[in-house]
């Protein structure tokens, strides 16, 4: 997968083999890519889908207006929904499109730099419940994932920055040493975006590839998530502060499960106060109190990669070596944001 690769695109479209496309957009990628992506794919024949942009629109009432409209352009099972905007678009387009009369195809093309390398990848579909990170979903790969960076300029940067907590969470997975933690943090997140782009997916890819279903190995890419989820939720239901974007809880999981894998594994604490000064200069450390995290404990049960009232972690013994199901305690719970906060 290259970006600003379009032939695969061309191709399928051309093949004749489906009786009605449909773009799926929000107000963001209606306004900054709608005419872009016309442009540089000459599709002509489509009906526009318009969503409301947003974490808390990631519900089934969101998935009932989609289907809604296909049944108002009479789709079929030869239709094709193709996701144009960020993860949350593409998360909820994919799941609506794998239910719609059981199931029709789409494809992903992301515009954001988080769904480029990470959100748009892997097959996982679904919209939160109650407040609740991807409560609901199925397993749904993409007939195809179209990356173009041209997207990226259409982004504050904020957003922009939003995706990069998932490209180190992959650098810190990953065992190749050209695409490692230290190599990453010698890029230029700017100059050096389509080679992040395109390696750093493909650490997903080689990783989804190898287990579908998340029965083992693919467990590993929730490192961060744990925690990471469980504040991104809290987020958007506490009065204490704003909702959280999902790089800025997910950075928060990884230095707090960074230290959770340094006190139960031995990583090293070099490494981890490396990694949280070079994510700091990027992320704005946020307080909690004492009731927040209490709260925030309790929603960890509601984590996917749970068994029964087990909260299993993914940490690391070292950079590259992750290590799954790993049970840890309330105290050291705590203590891990004492030391993110200071």
């Amino acid at each position: 997968m290259k970006t600003d690769r379009y032939s695969s695109l061309e191709k399928i479209i051309k093949s004749n083999m489906f009786s009605s496309i449909f773009i799926l957009v929000d107000e963001n990628s209606h306004r900054f890519c709608l005419d872009v992506f016309i442009k540089k794919t000459k599709i002509s024949d489509y009906n526009e889908i318009k969503i409301i942009s947003g974490e808390e629109n990631k519900n089934i009432n969101t998935c009932i207006e989609i289907w809604d409209k296909l049944n108002y352009f009479k789709a079929d099972r030869n239709s094709l929904l193709i996701n144009l905007g960020g993860g949350v678009l593409t998360d909820i387009g994919g799941f609506a499109a794998s239910t719609y009369l059981r199931g029709i195809r789409f494809v992903n093309v992301p515009t954001t730099l988080l769904g480029m390398v990470d959100a748009s990848h892997g097959g996982k579909t679904g919209v939160d419940f109650k407040s609740l990170k991807n409560q609901i979903g199925v397993f749904s790969e993409p007939l195809e994932v179209v990356l173009d960076s041209d997207y990226l300029k259409t982004l504050s940067k904020e957003e922009f920055i939003n995706g990069y907590a998932e490209v180190v969470k992959h650098s810190l997975l990953t065992n190749k040493l050209e695409l490692s933690f230290d190599s990453l943090s010698k890029l230029d997140i700017n100059k050096d975006v389509d080679f992040i782009i395109e390696n750093y997916s493909e650490i997903k890819n080689e990783i989804v590839s190898s287990d579908k279903y998340e029965s083992n190995k693919r467990k590993i890419l929730n490192f961060g998530h744990t925690i990471g989820h469980a504040i991104e939720s809290y987020s958007h239901i506490s009065d204490s502060f704003k909702p959280l974007r999902h790089g800025e809880s997910i950075v928060i999981g990884i230095l707090t499960e960074l230290y959770i894998s340094h006190k139960m594994l031995g990583f090293s604490l070099h490494d981890l106060k490396t990694i949280k000064k070079h994510l700091l200069n990027y992320f704005i450390k946020i307080k909690f109190n004492g009731e927040d995290l209490d709260k925030i404990y309790d929603l960890l049960i509601y984590d996917k990669k749970n068994d029964g009232n087990r909260v299993n972690f993914v940490l690391l013994k070292k950079i590259g070596e992750p290590i799954i199901d790993q049970e840890i305690d309330k105290d050291l719970f705590i203590d891990s944001f004492t030391f993110y906060e200071k």
